[in-house]
């Protein structure tokens, strides 16, 4: 296919025009053989790895303190990019990089859990920017995705679709295995396999984690590939979940680290500062930054807390480690089946700066900050639950003072797009029979933006002019080749804008303007037009350390009227600092999955999102069962929401019938009806009259089997906010970790047969009390 247009997708079927004779025999009968669809010749296998919520200074291969002799091992046979940058949040950076244009370009102002009407932040990716997957598919590549997606639209996630934003097959990729939320728990992970949802093979007592799940995965899939289409290139983007919280790893793999981070994190920083001047990843002039406004000192925090301060970072260390030896396990596959000098690989080590969104003292279970209950783990329990990170039993986040250690030398943490500490992430290339020099350092700027429009470059494929009939947008990054193999080539890629939750900035031929609106943990305060501005020249203070702002107003004041130009030319503005009124779905123009005050499920639906089912908290409210109880006496789940974390769950054990209600794993209040359910037909309910005052409040559950009360009891407290962010709604069976110790993660399944499960509300609804603001807060966490 040596001559085919390549710039209207799908490329056009061509008529034959030749004689066509009578008879298949005749000697005039002549058709051209049929081509396979194939890239130009020399096209490589794309390999893309996308670190998750990792900070520039914790790797390594950058300076860091975390052994990664994988990525090493990319960075021997290729190029580290001292000043790549992403867009400081999950959802924005994916969707740029996929894309090839800004952020805001393709409605990802935003994490999806806080999108508005407004183009810029909607979550919809528009149709004339087809994603760099499905031009690749359409040019004859084969496309998988593993691992995090976090660009599905939260009215669309769900088992109804619609899929026009899911990886597959919206997205481009013929083969998607992995989660779609921000977040999922690594030992009982909520996994699609395309669109539909799948368990893993195993509990994490039997050796289960989805960051070794997913790599098999991989592993199969490019083997497969290789094995039936030799000559077909691949596409293959690899974003785990690590090490976004929470931060589960196998055990010995944070024992490794044991000892390491005991001089706290701002020493930690020193250490990682001088190891980033020996590798030339800054310059020798480059000046550490002073701790960001409000991160506390290490000598600040209590004696008593400090081991488990410690351990948070051991833990963390682990789970980074953990992910590059699969990525290694993944190199080692391409590499048996001699494709690896062939293959393009991008390994970007963070979407985003170091998250800071751990509490000042870290958390063993992110549902404290999400619920509003803080004040239950305090540092007395922090302390005493330190042999729980990282294991099952935790859900934790390192504090906020590890992920200013993890962005050094810069300023900052993720969220904030100001500075270089939320926007800047070492990025390693390789591809040794592309003409990528092995072993050297890259300092020309770049952007996520760019990455889709090298991969065309170096596959020798145009931009698509239309995709779908649809004229497409042109891309807005710049292609990274040219540095390949030249490393004082003149910089390409000389304006960007940078713009999250009013946290801006703009880069332009060597200088930085910048405007930090908010902290990270905290919610907006004042308007934009309060925000003081800093100027920096980025060629002579390579971290941001001196601000100029006060000596060249002139300067200053034209980069900001070239922020506004950006900001309306790629759908930034109207800048949206909003919190309480994003959450309100009518409010924003956002569609909502669940309305009114009943749902009603069947058997089989399982693996239902919080979105995706009726919200019952700081209310009152009845489930109901259709059920048939065998002669014999039932046990197991009619329907459960949450999991070992917090959630609660409608079953019967032994018999008799039972209502858990698990607050963030710290107790479970289990009522239990005195008597066992008749056998036969008939409706089981639990009633939870809420007693009102208050959000979380408790209330009193009664059991019913028909008319028949066979049952009372309490729970003293409810959760307010968010059960947790990935165990689900399931109908029959509670999947991935049990809500209660009654029964275990699996083999669960109610005995009887369900014929549906309805939730209702009752008339005690005091949703109107939810602080808006927190909302806010919860979202950001999971991105």
């Amino acid at each position: 296919m040596a001559d085919v247009q390549r710039s209207i997708l799908p490329i056009p079927d061509q008529e034959y025009t030749g004689t066509v004779t009578y008879d298949a025999t005749d000697p005039d009968t002549h058709y051209p053989p049929i081509e396979r669809l194939l890239p130009p010749a020399g096209a490589p296998n794309v390999l893309v790895v996308l670190i998750d919520d990792t900070g520039f200074g914790a790797s390594s291969a950058f300076g860091g303190p975390v052994q990664t002799p994988n990525f090493e091992r990319v960075a021997a046979r290729g190029l580290k990019y001292t000043r790549f940058h992403t867009t400081a949040l999950c959802s924005p950076t994916r969707a740029a990089l996929l894309a090839g244009r800004n952020h805001h370009t393709v409605g990802m102002g935003g994490i999806t859990e806080i999108a508005t009407s407004a183009p810029g932040y909607n979550s919809l990716r528009p149709n004339n920017c087809a994603p760099l997957p499905e031009t690749l598919k359409l040019n004859g590549y084969s496309t998988a995705q593993f691992g995090k997606c976090h660009e599905v639209p939260v009215w669309e996630a769900s088992a109804v679709g619609p899929f026009d934003h899911w990886p597959h097959p919206g997205g481009g990729f013929e083969y998607f295995y992995g989660f779609i939320g921000g977040e999922t728990n690594q030992w009982y992970p909520a996994i699609y396999e395309n669109t539909s949802p799948v368990e893993p093979w195993g509990t994490p007592e039997q050796g289960y984690h989805f960051m070794a799940d997913m790599t098999d995965k991989a592993i199969d899939w490019t083997r497969q590939q290789k094995s039936l289409a030799p000559d077909k290139p691949f596409f293959t983007y690899f974003a785990p979940g690590a090490t976004h919280a929470p931060h589960h790893v196998p055990t010995e793999w944070a024992d490794k680290y044991k000892g390491k981070f005991d001089q706290g994190w701002d020493a930690v920083r020193e250490e990682t500062f001088a190891r980033q001047k020996e590798l030339g990843v800054i310059p020798e002039n480059a000046v550490l930054t002073e701790r960001s406004a409000g991160i506390p000192a290490w000598n600040e925090m209590s004696d008593a807390i400090k081991p488990a301060l410690a351990r948070q970072m051991e833990v963390y260390a682990g789970f980074l480690a953990y992910a590059d030896h699969h990525v290694g396990r993944l190199l080692d596959a391409l590499e048996e089946l001699e494709v690896l000098d062939d293959t393009l690989v991008y390994v970007i080590i963070g979407d985003n700066g170091a998250s800071a969104e751990g509490s000042m003292h870290g958390t063993t279970n992110e549902g404290f900050t999400i619920n509003h209950m803080n004040e239950i783990e305090d540092e007395a329990y922090v302390a005493a639950h330190i042999d729980d990170l990282g294991t099952p039993s935790s859900y934790n986040h390192y504090a906020i003072g590890w992920a200013h250690a993890m962005d050094t030398p810069y300023q900052w943490t993720k969220q904030v797009a100001s500075h270089w500490g939320g926007t800047r992430n070492g990025t390693i290339v390789s591809w040794p029979n592309g003409g990528v020099e092995q072993g050297g350092i890259r300092n020309q700027f770049s952007h996520v933006i760019d990455v889709a429009p090298t991969v065309l470059e170096a596959a020798g494929i145009p931009e698509p002019s239309t995709v779908h009939g649809v004229t497409q947008r042109p891309y807005e990054g710049t292609p990274m080749n040219y540095t390949f193999g030249d490393a004082d080539a003149p910089e390409q890629h000389e304006t960007q804008y940078f713009e999250m939750l009013g946290n801006r900035a703009i880069f332009h031929k060597g200088w930085t303007a910048v405007a930090k609106h908010k902290d990270p943990w905290l919610a907006s305060s004042h308007g934009l037009d309060e925000d003081v501005w800093e100027l920096y020249n980025v060629e002579e203070d390579w971290t941001q350390s001196r601000d100029l702002a006060a000596e060249e107003p002139e300067r200053l004041a034209h980069l900001q009227r070239l922020f506004l130009i950006q900001a309306a030319r790629f759908n930034v503005l109207p800048m949206d600092i909003r919190s309480a009124e994003r959450f309100n779905a009518d409010l924003v123009g956002r569609p909502q999955l669940v309305l009114g005050t009943s749902q009603k499920f069947y058997p089989g639906m399982r693996r239902l999102s919080e979105n995706s089912a009726i919200n019952i908290k700081n209310k009152s409210w009845t489930v109901t069962a259709s059920a048939d109880v065998p002669e014999d006496g039932a046990n197991g789940v009619v329907i459960a929401q949450g999991g070992a974390y917090g959630g609660w769950s409608f079953y019967t054990v032994d018999g008799k019938l039972a209502f858990a209600y698990n607050l963030l794993g710290i107790r479970t209040d289990i009522v239990r009806s005195d008597a066992a359910v008749p056998a036969g037909a008939q409706e089981l309910r639990a009633h939870f009259a809420y007693d009102g005052g208050g959000l979380g409040k408790g209330g009193t559950v009664t059991l019913y089997a028909g008319e028949e009360k066979i049952g009372e009891g309490r729970v003293e407290r409810t959760l307010p906010y968010q059960f947790t962010f990935d165990e689900t709604v399931d109908v029959g069976r509670d999947l991935a970790s049990p809500v209660s110790g009654d029964y275990a993660a699996t083999g669960n399944e109610f005995s009887g047969t369900l014929s549906w499960v309805r939730i209702d509300l009752g008339d005690d609804d005091h949703s109107h009390l939810i602080d808006d603001e927190h909302k806010l807060a919860v979202a950001m966490l999971k991105q």
